[in-house]
């Protein structure tokens, strides 16, 4: 298709409960997005048409809530730092207390996920990702590793590693955006 970007559904749009998020599929979806030239900053994934964390109903805004959490745990574990969702809509209420409860369910994801950065550029907190999944994309990596004032420089790496995407499997990443072969 040409594409450089493609949004997407965490699960389904017709019920509240999923099954949890497998870690090798997780891993899976980010090698294969790396595989095909997807920058995670060009995925956007499109929350639950059920949520309405603005909802005056008390089992509406807490199974959305809960969702909300869930939608952004499965964000950070599929390497993905975009999210778009419909907050809410003030049926029964007034659009001050939707707003509201929509603050206290954005408030209470941002407490239990604490994977989700709040921090923008510049802020000067030191957050480690793997290498491509964090603020840094692989089109910045591919630029660092072809840089010739670079060459003969050691180069650290300061990633947290996972099952599946450790420290050798970086460092490999990172020589083949280069086309050099890894020294034994």
């Amino acid at each position: 298709m040409g594409g450089h970007a493609f949004a997407l559904f965490l699960g389904s749009q017709r019920s509240w409960t999923r099954p949890a998020l497998d870690t090798a599929a997780a891993v899976k979806f980010q090698e294969a997005c790396g595989q095909h030239g997807f920058d995670p900053v060009h995925i956007l994934p499109h929350g639950s048409y059920l949520m309405n964390c603005g909802s005056p109903k008390e089992d509406v805004f807490s199974k959305s809530q809960a969702m909300l959490v869930d939608e952004l745990s499965r964000c950070s574990a599929l390497g993905l730092s975009q999210f778009n969702f419909h907050p809410g809509a003030s049926i029964d209420s007034t659009p001050e207390k939707c707003m509201e409860k929509i603050a206290q369910a954005i408030n209470h994801a941002h407490q239990q996920t604490p994977a989700v950065i709040t921090g923008k550029l510049g802020c000067h907190l030191d957050r480690h990702e793997d290498i491509g999944r964090g603020q840094i994309g692989i089109t910045a990596f591919r630029e660092i590793v072809n840089e010739p004032r670079l060459d003969n420089i050691p180069l650290i790496l300061e990633t947290p590693g996972r099952p599946g995407f450790e420290y050798a499997e970086q460092i490999e990443l990172l020589y083949s955006l280069c086309g050099k072969k890894m020294k034994n």
